[in-house]
């Protein structure tokens, strides 16, 4: 069989994934995990967004830390994915902070443990659009009352003045998404998560009026946050430590090795389009997540969502933060303490 070029290439850009990958796990494996976790299994969830990629290659990581059946379970990259967490049938997840407030807000048994990355989401308009103000009167695409682009952008209208229940006319369809409404012209605006602000700019699609990535106050504050079961944090507190460490040790992997991170995201399944993973790590600051305080993020985001009235309870962060303990975990992260 001829072999070209490009196959050799992409052999070899396999080979170096697994090597790095391996080199990583064989290090933390020679740290002696001590003791081990109480459990050596972990359910993560599956789903469309590819911001989330941290969680799409920690597996190797997490086998060298003791848990060895780590499963992917399929999930949306939304409300269900919540549920999922909050009942039992997802350990952890990473997930968007502003859904995650109003679940917790709900009473649900989530537990909020480390901000993974800022900057994820970009708000796309049509022509005439420049700002969040001028929402005013238009029609914007979402998935559900909840979702994820629906709570980020009533937290932008809010801080604008704009009231997200009577100002902004929200559409929803059961069988067409939101993107393809916008491309084709039927709503004003779109806020996008990976790989959607990826492929409508591939298109020459819309402008963007809002990237969390660049524009105060969003990209002070983390956009995707590493959450789990509260019952399986209180009763695993070894391997709920383990699972942060990980999670923060792959964000840092998107960092350094990105073009290795994406290949091996095409190679597991996580993503068909090489091309936008590549974008998207380059497109979203993995690098900032030693820079922000998670608990900034929870309380400015609780505070917008409470002026949206979507949040209904005081701000407590003992409710939404494992804080000291996620805190510890950073630390030893950035040590590489055990």
């Amino acid at each position: 069989m001829h072999t070209n070029r490009r196959d050799l290439l992409l052999a070899g850009a396999c080979a170096a994934s697994t090597a790095l990958f391996w080199s990583v796990a064989a290090r933390l494996r020679a740290e002696e995990p001590n003791p081990p976790p109480e459990t050596t299994t972990v359910r993560l969830a599956k789903n469309p967004s590819i911001c989330i990629a941290p969680q799409y290659v920690v597996s190797d990581l997490l086998n060298a830390e003791g848990f060895t059946n780590v499963v992917y379970v399929e999930s949306d990259a939304g409300l269900e994915q919540t549920k999922a967490v909050a009942y039992g049938d997802l350990d952890f997840t990473l997930h968007f902070s502003g859904p995650l407030l109003l679940q917790v807000d709900r009473g649900l048994s989530i537990a909020i443990l480390a901000g993974i990355h800022v900057g994820c989401f970009e708000l796309f308009a049509k022509e005439g659009i420049r700002s969040v103000a001028d929402l005013k009167g238009r029609t914007v695409g979402q998935q559900g009352v909840g979702s994820s682009p629906h709570v980020f952008l009533s937290a932008m209208a809010t801080l604008v003045g704009l009231d997200p229940a009577k100002d902004i006319e929200w559409v929803t369809s059961a069988s067409i998404k939101p993107i393809e409404l916008f491309a084709e012209g039927k709503i004003d605006a779109f806020l996008g998560f990976p790989p959607e602000p990826q492929q409508l700019r591939a298109q020459n699609i819309g402008h963007v009026i809002v990237n969390s990535g660049r524009d105060r106050p969003w990209s002070q504050y983390f956009c995707c946050m590493l959450a789990g079961n509260r019952e399986f944090v209180r009763k695993n507190p070894i391997a709920t430590k383990r699972v942060v460490r990980a999670m923060l040790r792959a964000t840092d992997l998107c960092v350094s090795e990105p073009a290795l991170v994406a290949q091996r995201m095409v190679d597991r399944g996580f993503t068909a389009r090489h091309d936008y993973a590549l974008q998207t790590l380059a497109d979203v600051p993995y690098n900032r997540w030693r820079d922000y305080d998670p608990e900034d993020t929870i309380r400015f985001y609780a505070l917008r969502l409470r002026e949206a009235g979507m949040l209904k309870s005081k701000i407590h962060l003992p409710r939404f933060w494992l804080s000291a303990r996620s805190l510890q975990y950073r630390e030893q992260v950035e040590t590489g303490r055990r």
